[in-house]
Parts: structure tokens; C-alpha cells; sequence
């Protein structure tokens, strides 16, 4: 019998006054007693919605009907067949504008918790089932990987599956790519990417870090030791400035240095020597979520006073409304209709203030957005010391640099076909160095399309 509650089962969580003290995960996970009272809240609909919303095509409704059963680990099974990271699907997914915004019970309340139930059957099987590597003949074809990012991670592993040796070239010193330098602990622990990529290890993939491809070795050096395709998943790691005075003071970064000190470089321990600033009062500039990232970082790190400055209002923020919700309940205050002007600086060359003005938002922009206009006169400081810009990134162009007939478009984005495959043959790409900074299920689905591209062309090369 189907649970007709129209709101899901509560995720339990730590206490806001508690969670800003620590870098532990927030959301705490359903209970087995949990995950199957949501799971009968499915309706097991004949069309399946949902699963045209999940860009790698999830059988959502049979796995979660084997939660309902609790039959974990046979959910767990379903879940793997078509997505190889399922714990960090279930945490940073955008589910709710993609296989939860078509979830019929969303129509007169909540959608099913499907996100919440993917990490749950996730974190069953890895906390009860010890893993043994799949015995897999090789097929004697070497194919490269450039980053070990979501879609890297999962082009890797599907190739590997197939029989490829596959190599995943890292610039980093620890794979994981934004999984590890830009989504901080308190969202998706560390430990679990790196659980991902032992098992990809396991599978016979080497990930080779340190490694930066444009400058170690180039894709035509790559190609002359033998491989016989490449995809390029690098992501798009360039941060934007502004372009205002001031963005050279010291106490201005960019959010991916920011969070890549915190997360990748455990500026938040004491057992590190990373070094980062002790701010008092902080502006964090964007709307999205790395914007929420970084302030909910900030707060936890001992800042008094936490600001998101945002040139819109709240309803066009892009970041995710829970994210949004547990940055209010953090302390986080929110300035929107706000833009920087400038930041002002001390006699030493430090932050001491940011120069903002009033907006009011206009007719709609290209993007759909009503356009925020500045109100004359309206400037007016806030009082900071740490200013953390964080709107927007693009392709590193290194790699597009150093590689001829790579096709590129004006944002420095790799030119890719539906397929995945780029303007040189044999190389493929896919993730945010072809989108732009996109989400990690919709990198995930193109990692998965290039490597059955890859091998579709390395099959028809060797016919």
C-alpha cells in the first residue's frame, strides 16, 4: 500500500549552532526504518518520469522499490548498473530540477525523496558489504583520461568495465577533481571520493597525480606512447574576477582558491600548515553554490560576520534552496540587490571594507533573469576583511593550448558533438570544460557517453 503523506520523511541533521563549529556532514542520513517508509511513498508510475529527468538514466523506481522490500543491496545493484557514484549523487545532486521535478507526488506536495534514498542504499552497502574486484579480461587498448572529476571518474570506470586500460592523468596531487577542492567536508566527506576512486583502482585503473597534461606531457605525446583515444574531463577551474579596484588587495581570493586551501588542503585542521586567513567579517560575492560553499566555510573557519552579496534578489538565485535554507540557519546574512563597487584597502594593503550599490531589478536578460539595474547614489560600504569573489569559472586553456584542431568556443569551452567526440579525431570531452561549470550528474552523464563513443571508435578502428 502506497504512504500517501504528501511531505517526505525528515532528513535528521545536526543543529545549526553545533554544525558551525565542525566540518562534519550536515545531513546526517535516513535510518533503514526511514529510507523504507519514504520508499513507499513511490507510486512505481508506468511512464517513469523520473528516470528521463536523471541524465544517466537511473531505474529509479525499481530500485526504489527494492527499499521498500529492504532488499538494500539489490537497490544498490540497480543503482550501479548505470551510475558509478552513487554516495555522491545522493549528497550534491541537483535532484530537485532534475528526476525529483518530474516525480508525479510532487503535483500536490512533495516529490519522492529520491536523492536521500540514493545515498542511503550508497552508504548501506558500503558500510555492510566488503567489495571484491570484478575479474575483467583486458583487451589489449590503452585509453587516457584527463581529470579525475566526475566525469573523468566515471569515463574511466565504464571504459575500465569494458576491458580498456584506462589511465587518469591528475594535475593535483589527489584525485577527485571538484569532488575534492571545491564541495566542502560538511557536504560530501572525502573519505567517500576516495572509497570511488579505490574502487575504480580496483578495477585496474591507475590515476597517475601530479600530472598536468600541457605541460608533463601533451595529448600528442600521449597519443605517441600508445593511446588510442583521449577524454578530456578537466573541468573549468579558472576563476572570474571582476574586474573593480581593489581585487588585488590582500584578503581578496577567488572561491576556488578559498575552498581548494580548505577542502583539499585542510586549511580547517590544525594538523596542516595551509595557510588562510583568520577573517572577522566576510563578503562572499555570487548567488550560486559555490557561493554557499564558501560562506557556510567562512562561518565555520570563525568568522563573526558572514555576508552574500548578490546583485539580484533571492528568487533568481541559482543556488539550491537547501543550500540557501542551511546558510540562513548557519547565520549566513544575505545582501541581494547589492553589487560591488569596489574594495577598499588599509595602509598595509589589506581589506578593509567593500563599496557596494543598490540594485533594482529590470526587464529580463538573455538568461530569462529580470536584469539588475544600480540605483544612482545608493553606494554604501560594509565593513570586511575578507572578500571571496565567486561568480563564475571557465576552461583552464592549457590543454586547448597545446593541442592542435581543438575546436573551442569564445568562453574557451571544448567544441563536442552529442557523442562527445571533439574536432580531433580520437579525442573526446565531456563535463564542464564543454558546458562550463554545470552539475556533477550532468558531467557524470557525459563521462558515460564518451566512453561508449570511445568504444564504439576504437572498435570500428580495429574492425
Amino acid at each position: 500500500m502506497a504512504n500517501l503523506s504528501t511531505t517526505k520523511v525528515p532528513m535528521p541533521e545536526q543543529k545549526p549552532e553545533e554544525r558551525v563549529t565542525n566540518f562534519k556532514e550536515v545531513a546526517l542520513g535516513y535510518t533503514e526504518e526511514m529510507a523504507k517508509e519514504e520508499a513507499t511513498r513511490c507510486l512505481n508510475c508506468k511512464n517513469r518520469p523520473c528516470v528521463s529527468g536523471c541524465p544517466v538514466n537511473v531505474r529509479i523506481p525499481d530500485f526504489i522499490a527494492q527499499v521498500a522490500e529492504g532488499n538494500f543491496e539489490e537497490a544498490y545493484k540497480i543503482i550501479t548498473a548505470t551510475n558509478c557514484l552513487p554516495a555522491v549523487c545522493g549528497r550534491v545532486c541537483t535532484q530537485e530540477s532534475q528526476c525529483e521535478s518530474k516525480c508525479v507526488r510532487g503535483m500536490k506536495g512533495e516529490s519522492v525523496g529520491i536523492g536521500r534514498l540514493e545515498r542511503f542504499v550508497a552508504d548501506y552497502h558500503m558500510a555492510h558489504v566488503q567489495e571484491s574486484a570484478p575479474a575483467i579480461e583486458k583487451n589489449g587498448h590503452r585509453v587516457a583520461v584527463i581529470g579525475s572529476g566526475p566525469s573523468g571518474l566515471t569515463c574511466a570506470g565504464d571504459l575500465a568495465r569494458l576491458g580498456y586500460e584506462v589511465t587518469i592523468f591528475e594535475a593535483f596531487h589527489k584525485a577527485g577533481g571538484v569532488l575534492v577542492y571545491g564541495i566542502p567536508e560538511f557536504r560530501l566527506p572525502k573519505a567517500i571520493v576516495q572509497k570511488e576512486v579505490d574502487n575504480l583502482e580496483a578495477l585496474g585503473v591507475e590515476v597517475r597525480t601530479n600530472f598536468v597534461i600541457g605541460k608533463t606531457l601533451t595529448v600528442d605525446e600521449l597519443f605517441a606512447e600508445g593511446y588510442e583515444a583521449i577524454f578530456i574531463g578537466s573541468g573549468a577551474g579558472l576563476p572570474s574576477f571582476m574586474g573593480i579596484e581593489g581585487e588585488s588587495l590582500i584578503g581578496v581570493y577567488s572561491a576556488n582558491e578559498y575552498l581548494t586551501r580548505v577542502n583539499l588542503m585542510k586549511a580547517y585542521s590544525d594538523k596542516y600548515d595551509t595557510p588562510i586567513r583568520k577573517s572577522r567579517a566576510v563578503a562572499v560575492v555570487g548567488g550560486g553554490n559555490v557561493a554557499m560553499d564558501a560562506a557556510r566555510t567562512a562561518k565555520r573557519l570563525g568568522a563573526e560576520k558572514v555576508y552574500i552579496v548578490y546583485r539580484r534578489s533571492e528568487d533568481e538565485m541559482p543556488a539550491r534552496a537547501e543550500e540557501v535554507h542551511h546558510a540562513k540557519e548557519e547565520g549566513i546574512e544575505f545582501m541581494c540587490l547589492n553589487n560591488p563597487v569596489r574594495v577598499l584597502g588599509s595602509e598595509k594593503g589589506e581589506v578593509r571594507a567593500m563599496e557596494v550599490i543598490s540594485m533594482e531589478l529590470g526587464e529580463p536578460d538573455a538568461s530569462g533573469r529580470r536584469r539588475p539595474v544600480a540605483i544612482p547614489g545608493s553606494e554604501h560600504e560594509i565593513e570586511v576583511d575578507t572578500v571571496i569573489i565567486a561568480i563564475g569559472t571557465s576552461p583552464n586553456p592549457l590543454i586547448r593550448n597545446t593541442t592542435e584542431g581543438l575546436d573551442a568556443t569564445s568562453r574557451g569551452c571544448l567544441v563536442a558533438d552529442e557523442s562527445m567526440a571533439t574536432s580531433r579525431p580520437g579525442v573526446y570531452a565531456g563535463g564542464d570544460i564543454v558546458t562550463g561549470a554545470a552539475t556533477v550528474i550532468l558531467a557524470m552523464g557525459a563521462g558515460k557517453t564518451a566512453a561508449s563513443s570511445i568504444d564504439k571508435y576504437i572498435r570500428e578502428k580495429n574492425q
